[in-house]
């Protein structure tokens, strides 16, 4: 039976948020009794398709987008692979120069596809940050004028929360004539993002930060001005206009869709409130702790994102000591391996910095409540590891 954690302080959801009963509500009549595969042509299979293409226009609405642009996939990390390897192996792409260029703090999910690409010959151009996460967009600018492929930037990191100028990256990579993707998984449906008006060629999303079930995302891929062509990564029934087989998972993307109209909504009132609550909980904390660090850019961030240093403290031990609150010390998909952070390490934190460091991130049902006990739970923790 799963654990009972009523009494739990969840400060997670930048790793992954739970499901909105708005959304299961609107899933659960195509995990029982239409369940037709969207693929067969009798009548299960037309509602089936159906609610799938609602949810795609609701999606692609959101992004600014042709409905047709945009791909369903099992989330973000199949997206990035896709548009990555996708624009770097279609056959359509093979005279421009074989040279890709991103940032040494995107997520995994973009810098190990890249990895494979430059074994396969590639060369990948990986621009540094400053202290508060910025690239320099004049390296930025000479490295367009050399030539690129494509440009893969994220719309906010993950662990930071810190913003990137998407737009300016966008108009000067259109400029260039430079594909652009990035991967918005921890802003989409959060911060507005018009795919023209950004200049964006291929992004990438996950329902499940927002509100949505897991398992699920897409790709947006843009059909023309310019007309962006991807390779697809495994064969199967050419589903997806051929560029993503496999039996589409049906109720998935109701949800992804759901979550996306709800967070058209909802996301404005949203915003200010968890910015108000992080706020409130940064406030707290530093009141009572001196050298209290915000790492990354405080003041261009999303809502929800608080990364903080505890001097002279592993973030680890001071976890553990605090099973009733939610948070990481590193990204959630790469936790497993034991790896502290790449991104803080790349914002010139010494060990001190990046093993004190804990992400705490803010969501939909975080409560007022719950941001006072888990500052009162932190400062016991840090209390009884003084006293150790």
């Amino acid at each position: 039976m799963p654990e009972d954690r009523s009494e739990t302080i969840y400060l997670d959801h930048a790793a992954t948020t739970p499901l909105d009963p708005r959304v299961l509500d609107a899933m659960l009549p195509f995990l029982t009794g239409s369940f037709g595969n969207a693929s067969s042509p009798h009548a299960a299979g037309r509602e089936a398709s159906g609610a799938v293409e609602e949810a795609r226009g609701r999606v692609a609405l959101a992004l600014g987008a042709d409905p047709r642009e945009v791909i369903f996939t099992s989330g973000a990390t199949e997206s990035n692979n896709l548009a990555l390897r996708g624009v770097a192996r279609a056959q359509a792409h093979a005279r421009r120069p074989r040279r890709v260029l991103t940032c040494v703090t995107e997520h995994h999910a973009v810098l190990d596809p890249l990895a494979g690409l430059e074994a396969d010959g590639f060369e990948v151009v990986r621009l540094g940050v400053n202290r508060a996460g910025h690239l320099d967009l004049d390296q930025l600018e000479a490295e367009l004028r050399r030539g690129l492929l494509l440009v893969s930037i994220m719309s906010a990191n993950n662990e930071t929360g810190g913003r990137h100028p998407i737009a300016e990256i966008g108009a000067r990579c259109r400029e260039h004539g430079a594909l652009f993707h990035t991967d918005a998984t921890q802003t989409f449906g959060k911060e507005p993002l018009d795919v023209d008006q950004a200049c964006v060629d291929l992004l990438s999303l996950s329902a499940h930060k927002l509100y949505g079930p897991k398992g699920v995302g897409a790709l947006y891929l843009r059909r023309k001005r310019p007309r962006v062509r991807v390779e697809a990564l495994f064969e199967g029934g050419g589903h997806e206009g051929g560029r993503r087989s496999g039996t589409l998972n049906v109720p998935g993307i109701v949800g992804l869709g759901a979550a996306t109209r709800i967070a058209e909504v909802d996301g404005t009132a949203d915003a200010a409130r968890i910015t108000a609550l992080r706020d409130r909980f940064e406030a707290a904390l530093a009141a009572e702790m001196a050298g209290l660090l915000v790492m990354g850019d405080g003041s261009n961030r999303l809502a929800g994102h608080s990364n903080l240093a505890f001097p002279g403290v592993d973030g680890d031990d001071l976890l553990k000591g605090l099973p009733g609150l939610c948070a990481s010390t590193a990204a959630a998909c790469t936790s497993a391996s034991l790896e502290r952070s790449h991104v803080l390490r790349a914002l010139g934190h010494g060990p001190d910095g990046v093993e004190g460091s804990v992400r705490f991130s803010l969501g939909r049902t975080t409560t007022e409540d719950e941001v006072d006990r888990a500052v009162r739970l932190i400062l016991d923790g840090l209390q009884a590891m003084q006293g150790e």
